[in-house]
């Protein structure tokens, strides 16, 4: 009864504010700011879960997520290999690949490429490379022929377009050459194909048949090293350790922790950071709440006297106020997931509009590992947020309702 009766009362102060134009204003200004608070913090939450899955999915998904190399000699018997990665348990597949390093030229100099010959077929296992070009450019890739996949940032930089001819150079394998001393040699290829990922990946990547890249670099049947991907990618540095630690010939282990794992360490950074500044918005809010009550006490103390002479006992008093504080905190929440889930569903499609309105780049793929801005909203990241707020909201009313529990009724209606 006494409970029912703190929230008739509080919710009547509460609709009464409007008699007071400041305590209104502050009052409105308190649930704007948790609104707010809870709105962008939903927003930014979801915006980093996006850059992590992109990351994963794609390209996580294209580069190696863990692979072994050769350290004096190319990896012969990489059949064995292979084999030896599918009996470890978490690791979802293996494929072999040749790599190197080459120039391809470009109008005022030349382009550092990295050059991957793969086999399609293998490559199916490990990557998701196959999602981001069309199905001719994937099996051009499983000729015999020099044709070679080309990024779509790489091509329009290039100038080129399908079926161009590009020159690759590339250092002579001729073993009768010293290391240092081998002059660069110049292979033709026919861009076969396009491959768009966005980010810098698509100026830096190219693609060309292992076979044919076997030729260019005399290996016979070897490959340069095997490839894995698991099924946990945080796993990867400990399962290829493992694989690497199973082989006879010497070895290089590397995952993706190494090359990638700063883009990783980014997005915790700025999910930390602007966690803690909108907790400090939010906060800040929160105690606009406090200003509002300790106000809203001081308005109607007199109210309260009558109310503790008729028998309302002090703990009534500190609900009335408190049930005043939890409104605003309840609204501000409830207005803030509104917007902040909306935004989240459809944070992509805005940024794309705001590009296209101000004729902008809000992520550049020269610089960005993507060229839109990823969101994916995770309920439970929206009711954290939703609870932690209403929380504050709730601790920020514990003081001045306690204040209110502590006026003496007759000096209050005394000095009426």
């Amino acid at each position: 009864m006494k409970g029912s009766l703190a929230l008739s009362i509080g919710w009547r102060f509460y609709r009464a504010r409007q008699s007071n134009s400041f305590i209104s204003f502050i009052s409105f200004a308190s649930t704007a700011g948790i609104a707010l608070g809870v709105a962008v913090l939903i927003v930014v939450l979801s915006a980093m879960n996006g850059f992590e899955r992109e990351l994963e999915q794609r390209l996580l998904g294209v580069v190696p997520q863990a692979d072994i190399v050769g350290v004096d000699a190319p990896i012969a018997d990489w059949q064995n290999v292979v084999k030896d990665a599918l009996q470890i348990e978490g690791i979802r597949g293996a494929a072999p690949f040749i790599r190197m390093q080459g120039l391809v030229q470009k109008p005022g100099g030349f382009q550092g490429l990295s050059v991957v010959g793969i086999e399609p077929e293998e490559e199916l296992k490990v990557s998701a490379l196959s999602q981001f070009m069309s199905d001719e450019s994937w099996q051009s890739l499983s000729q015999d022929a020099n044709h070679i996949v080309l990024g779509k940032s790489l091509l329009k930089k290039l100038g080129l377009e399908l079926g161009d001819t590009v020159a690759l150079y590339v250092q002579d394998s001729d073993p009768e050459v010293a290391g240092s001393l081998r002059a660069a040699k110049s292979h033709r290829f026919v861009v076969s194909g396009i491959y768009s990922l966005g980010g810098e990946l698509e100026l830096t990547m190219a693609y060309i048949p292992m076979r044919y890249a076997a030729q260019i670099l005399n290996m016979n049947s070897g490959v340069t090293g095997v490839r894995i991907s698991v099924d946990k990618v945080f796993e990867a540095p400990a399962k290829v350790r493992e694989l690497g630690y199973a082989q006879k010939q010497s070895v290089y282990i590397s995952d993706w922790t190494r090359t990638q794992g700063h883009l990783y360490q980014d997005i915790q950074l700025v999910r930390t950071v602007m966690y803690l500044v909108l907790v400090l918005v939010i906060g800040v809010a929160c105690f606009n709440i406090v200003s509002t009550l300790v106000m809203a006490v001081r308005d109607k103390a007199s109210e309260i006297a009558i109310l503790m002479t008729m028998g309302l006992s002090r703990f009534a008093v500190m609900g009335i106020f408190m049930v005043q504080g939890a409104l605003n905190g309840l609204l501000g929440c409830g207005l803030g997931g509104i917007i902040g889930i909306s935004m989240a569903l459809n944070l992509s499609g805005i940024a794309s509009a705001i590009e296209r309105l101000f004729n902008i780049e809000l992520l550049s793929a020269d610089v960005y590992f993507v060229d839109f801005l990823p969101s994916e909203l995770h309920g439970s990241d929206a009711v954290l947020v939703i609870a932690m707020a209403f929380m504050m909201s709730l601790i920020a009313t514990l003081y001045p309702a306690w204040k209110a529990s502590q006026i003496a009724p007759a000096q209050a209606l005394a000095g009426r």
